[in-house]
C-alpha cells in the first residue's frame, strides 16, 4: 500500500469517526403531558399588547386570555394533577396583576368591594397546594371574576371538590373555564359592571373538563370514550348548588363562545365527545 493510499484511508476513518460524533439527537416533541394549552388556546390568544381583549399570558401554574376592556379573563386553562396538590395554605394574597402593560387599568384587590360578587377564582387555590407560590399565583386578578355569592361558594365549590376527588382516585384532569355575556346577581341584587364601570359582571360562567387516568401521552390516549364533563351556568345567586344539573355539551359553549376548546384533539374525536352532555357521576 502506498503512503498516499494510506493516508486517504486514514482520512475516511476520521471523516466516518466526526460525523457520528456530531449526529444531531431527534427533536422531542414541544406538546408535553400537564401543559395548560395542551388541549389548545381557545381563542388563538396571543401576547401581543395591541391584541388587548384576547390577550395571551402563561404562568407555570395556568395560562388564560385576558380581556382589558371586560377587565377579567375570558377563559383560563390548567391541569390537576397529584403534583399539583400538597399541604400549603391558602394565601389570600388578593392584588393587582403588575405583569399587565403599564398603559392598562389594573384591576386592583379591593376592586369588588361592596360589589354584592365574591372575587371568584379561575384556577382554585385549592386546586394549587404545592408551595407557596403556585397557590399565591392564583390570588392575582387576572384569575378573577365577579362571581355571585352562592354560585361560588356552593355549585362552584362543589364542582372543584369532585375535580380533586377524581384526581385523588387516580385521574389527572385538564380543566378550561371561561365566561360570556354581561349582567349577573349577587348579593346586592342584578349589575351589568362594577369597580365604576371597568369590571364586566358576566351572565354566565362555564367549565370543561377532561378526564384521563393517570398515565403518560395524554393527547394521544384522548379517544371517543373519554369523559368528558362540560357545564354552562348563570351567574345569579339562585342558582342549584348541584352543578350536574347545569351539565351541557362542549359544542353548545363553542357556538355561544366562538371558541375552539379542544383544537388540539384529533377532529374525528373531537366531533364525538364535543357533542356528548355528560352523564356521570357527580360526586
Amino acid at each position: 500500500m502506498t503512503k498516499r493510499n494510506l493516508l486517504y484511508q486514514v482520512f475516511i476513518v476520521l471523516f466516518l469517526v466526526s460525523c457520528k460524533e456530531t449526529e444531531v439527537a431527534p427533536q422531542q416533541s414541544t406538546v408535553l403531558d400537564g401543559e395548560h394549552l395542551l388541549l389548545g388556546n381557545p381563542s388563538s390568544a396571543t401576547s401581543d399588547e395591541g391584541n388587548f381583549n384576547n390577550y395571551l399570558i402563561e404562568r407555570p401554574q395556568y395560562a388564560l386570555s385576558y380581556s382589558r376592556d371586560r377587565g377579567t379573563p375570558n377563559w383560563v386553562s390548567w391541569y390537576v394533577s397529584k403534583d399539583w396538590l400538597g399541604t400549603t395554605d391558602r394565601q389570600d394574597d388578593f392584588r393587582a396583576d403588575q405583569s399587565l402593560p403599564s398603559a392598562w387599568y389594573k384591576v386592583a384587590a379591593t376592586s369588588y368591594t361592596g360589589s354584592g360578587f365574591d372575587r371568584g377564582h379561575n384556577t382554585p387555590s385549592a386546586d394549587r397546594t404545592k408551595t407557596v407560590e403556585d397557590n399565591s399565583a392564583t390570588f392575582l386578578m387576572t384569575n378573577m371574576i365577579p362571581q355571585a355569592p352562592n354560585h361560588n361558594r356552593q355549585t362552584w365549590a362543589n364542582l372543584e371538590d369532585y375535580t380533586r376527588d377524581l384526581v385523588n382516585d387516580g385521574m389527572e384532569v385538564y380543566v378550561m373555564m371561561g365566561n360570556y355575556g354581561s349582567g349577573g346577581t349577587g348579593s346586592n341584587g342584578l349589575a351589568q359592571t362594577i369597580d365604576q364601570g371597568r369590571v364586566t359582571v358576566p351572565n354566565r360562567i362555564w367549565k370543561v373538563l377532561v378526564i384521563l387516568p393517570e398515565g403518560v401521552n395524554d393527547l394521544s390516549r384522548i379517544t371517543t370514550t373519554t369523559r368528558v364533563i362540560a357545564v354552562d351556568t348563570p351567574n345569579n345567586s339562585s342558582i342549584s348548588s348541584d352543578w350536574g344539573a347545569y351539565r351541557t355539551t362542549v359544542d353548545a359553549i363553542e357556538t355561544a363562545t366562538g371558541y375552539n376548546l379542544l383544537s388540539n384533539v384529533d377532529e374525528d374525536i373531537q366531533v364525538v365527545i364535543e357533542r356528548q352532555t355528560d352523564r356521570g357521576p357527580t360526586r
